[in-house]
């Protein structure tokens, strides 16, 4: 399985000063938020040019990075419409130009009623909620077949799409062949719920649900010391990777394995680890 880093987790610089670093710390390529990582760029629908893209792409792919996703991550439920749907056209554009980056799937998560957020709100699980996330996303996946890209979605506990059934939810109402899926277990875990026994039956339900759906499977640890869930280096928390690394290899051995929220000074470490379990 291919190792990958988000990359706005290395730093925001230009995109040949991102390439080659990902490429120094050992990662085979990266999950690409242009506007999070890369200098003078909003990533506005519109905003770059083909050329500007191109020249992006060429900078990762001269140093033989892949970019297996593209992240758009937007709220669909924000109070402020008008910020909807910006972002749904910034969504759209990314969907169209994915192909010059060689990538295949353009990312988000679900969101939540508390606007940017994007933590746990009562009226993030009733119907209401999934009701416009569905209406949105039927909209999105409409013009991902029309350019022949695709989505990947992401729940997690604080968001409308808050554990896996709700997500196959949608998967069955609204694929159309080019819905994908990103599994996050930290993202299903809070204070109360966060125990190995719980881990393990997440990453089974989403495998039993999802199966070759699954493109993306985002990598991440955490303690309970200092403060509830705090991000910390791969193999130096609670997250039991192993179970999580060994069902992923076994069960979808095509999909990614990617870094994300992993503390820049544990990389290293973290890579080690991983490649360690996938041995």
């Amino acid at each position: 399985m291919k190792i990958i880093v988000r990359a706005h987790d290395v730093g925001k610089t230009d995109e040949k000063t991102l390439a080659k670093k990902i490429k120094e710390l050992g990662f085979d390529g990266l999950q690409l938020a242009i506007n999070k990582c890369i200098i003078n760029e909003t990533a506005q629908a519109g905003s770059m040019s083909d050329e500007r893209l191109d020249e992006m792409a060429k900078a990762f792919s001269d140093e033989g990075l892949i970019i297996p996703l593209i992240g758009s991550y937007f709220n669909p439920v924000h109070s402020n419409k008008e910020t909807v749907n910006k972002n749904i056209l910034k969504f759209k554009d990314h969907l169209r130009f994915a192909h010059k980056f060689n990538t295949l799937y353009v990312g988000t998560e679900t969101g939540s009623f508390n606007d940017d957020k994007w933590t746990y709100n009562p009226l993030n699980r009733t119907e209401e909620a999934y009701q416009e996330v569905k209406r949105i996303f039927t909209d999105i996946i409409s013009y991902a077949k029309e350019v022949n890209s695709n989505i990947c979605i992401e729940g997690a506990d604080g968001h409308c799409i808050y554990q896996p059934k709700a997500l196959k939810r949608l998967l069955d109402d609204i694929d159309n062949g080019h819905m994908f899926i990103t599994v996050d277990v930290y993202n299903y875990l809070n204070e109360q719920n966060y125990s190995v026994e719980y881990q393990h039956q997440i990453i089974d339900e989403c495998i039993d649900l999802f199966k070759d759906k699954i493109r993306i499977f985002h990598l991440k640890d955490f303690t309970m010391n200092e403060q509830p869930l705090k991000r910390v280096g791969l193999g130096e928390g609670m997250m039991d990777l192993k179970y999580i690394v060994k069902k992923a290899k076994e069960n979808c051995p095509n999909a990614y394995l990617v870094f994300e929220g992993v503390p820049f000074e544990s990389m290293t470490t973290s890579l080690a680890y991983i490649k360690e379990l996938l041995k």
